[in-house]
């Protein structure tokens, strides 16, 4: 991929709203007919046309919980995508099997993290089943990044994902509003609906994926996004709607009330700001910032204040709440707050993990203990030993919302290396290319990614790492890091 083309055939959008239809169609199956005709369907689309069922991964993954929430059966459309791109690129390049195998430093310590974790959590107890469920949600995504990064992409490849994005991000935006001045009630599914949320969470917009620190997340990307198909479209074409998406996704990060991601999108302008020095940019950012608050945060929130003064209720009785910046800041310090995260939230977790990390500090106890993926499917054989419960998450099993208090507890002084090299040569590699906009962009997005590690288990996070990963093969075929395998012969000739 030498250049970036804008030029996206009438077919390929074709093929994408196709794949879109079928997921959206499969919902009103039943969910038995459901999961086999997707899986036959999407089997074929990711064999036939990779790239295409690549950028359709996208969408899937954002709504995801909405799908499976509507169907079961569309739970392994993402998974048969990956597993079968993987599978088609390798057996395309059986002569060139050698070339499997070129992995830069970053890769091999993320794959000894994964083996160390493992086998410490097999001696501590740990089912099979959980530490493979462990291992699948920390590696699902690098997949994405090991056949993008050598695969000779399509020249309009990084505009089409960023298009998808851009277009997803408009539903979640409209979708969001709706729930938020509709109080939970309209376009959403009735179990999310009738949830009882705890009065600091009721205030936020949890939107089709069903939690608010992921949409804001999400919303961080499609920010981006817009950003990168402005600079793309270097005579202005689509500028209107691309001004229009920018303000409406950060209106609705605002909206989400999610502090760690305001904390992670101001990390990431001000590395970028600062090692790129295009002054000029910040001042886009700053607008951009602005006419959100303008044009969608303080509307929504004025529109609820008069609902609120003139008692207006849903059918339910749900009472008009508002919330805001200064609310959701004064609540992180409150004291009943700071009681509550110390009893049993993200303080509790904290102290915790170091009781665990002091009885167990070369080694941690493993995969599958302590507050990750596995531990809100699979019992953690710890937890009764160490009183771990949590009365937020209605049970024991928990995220800890840090992910490296869960990486020193579960691997120990051992896997704190081994994460943290994973972290830093990744990081040298950025640091390296530091005069490039890209270099420039993928450093700012690590110090972003490695703050939200410190509220949520972000390397954990699918949709996190759906974006970050393919943000990184992208720029490591770029950087040409590795040899190029063929995974189709019609992209190939694009690309060169």
């Amino acid at each position: 991929m030498k250049d970036i083309s804008t030029e996206i055939r009438k077919k390929e959008w074709l093929e994408i709203i196709l794949a879109a239809a079928v997921m959206i169609a499969a919902t009103l199956l039943p969910s038995t007919i459901a999961l086999i005709s997707t899986s036959i369907f999407f089997a074929l689309f990711a064999f036939f046309k990779p790239f295409q069922s690549l950028v359709v991964l996208i969408p899937y993954v954002i709504f995801r919980s909405f799908f499976i929430e509507i169907n079961a059966g569309m739970k392994l459309i993402g998974d048969l995508i990956t597993f079968v791109v993987l599978f088609r690129l390798l057996l395309f390049n059986l002569k060139n099997w050698k070339t499997w195998f070129h992995f830069k430093k970053f890769e091999w310590f993320f794959f000894i993290f994964l083996v160390f974790g493992a086998i410490i959590g097999y001696f501590t107890g740990v089912s099979i089943n959980a530490i493979i469920f462990q291992v699948r949600t920390f590696i699902i995504m690098y997949l994405l990044y090991y056949i993008l990064s050598r695969s000779y992409l399509p020249r309009n490849f990084f505009v089409k994902l960023a298009w998808v994005t851009v277009f997803s991000s408009l539903i979640l935006v409209v979708q969001g509003i709706v729930e938020k001045l509709s109080l939970r009630t309209m376009w959403m599914p009735e179990a999310w609906s009738d949830k009882v949320l705890s009065s600091t969470n009721v205030v936020r917009i949890y939107g089709l994926v069903n939690n608010p620190n992921t949409l804001s997340l999400i919303m961080f990307f499609a920010i981006g996004a817009a950003f990168f198909l402005r600079w793309a479209y270097k005579d202005g074409q689509y500028k209107i709607i691309l001004i229009i998406s920018q303000v409406a996704s950060a209106g609705l990060l605002l909206l989400t009330l999610s502090r760690g991601t305001w904390i992670s999108t101001f990390v990431f302008v001000l590395f970028f700001v600062l090692i790129s020095r295009k002054w000029k940019l910040l001042k886009q950012f700053v607008i951009t910032g602005i006419a959100a608050i303008i044009f969608v945060y303080a509307p929504v929130n004025l529109t609820l204040i008069i609902m609120q003064s003139i008692g207006i209720e849903n059918p339910e009785g749900r009472e008009v709440t508002v919330g805001g910046f200064k609310s959701r800041f004064d609540a992180t310090f409150d004291s009943e707050n700071l009681e509550l995260m110390n009893e049993s939230g993200r303080f509790f977790y904290i102290k915790k993990g170091f009781e665990v990390f002091a009885d167990y500090p070369v080694t941690g106890t493993g995969f599958g203990t302590f507050g990750g993926s596995a531990t809100l499917s699979y019992d953690s054989p710890i937890y009764e030993k160490y009183e771990i419960r949590s009365d937020i998450y209605g049970g024991k099993n928990f995220y800890s919302d840090n992910q490296y208090i869960q990486i020193i507890a579960e691997t120990g002084a051992i896997g704190v290396i081994l994460f943290a090299g994973f972290l830093l040569t990744m990081l040298w590699m950025f640091w390296k290319d530091r005069k490039t906009t890209f270099g420039q962009y993928m450093f700012a997005l690590w110090f972003a990614t490695s703050a939200a590690g410190c509220v949520y288990n972000i390397w954990e996070l699918k949709v996190y790492t759906m974006f970050f990963f393919m943000l990184l093969a992208i720029y490591s075929v770029v950087r040409n890091y590795y040899p190029m395998l063929e995974l189709s012969k019609t992209e190939r000739e694009q690309s060169n």
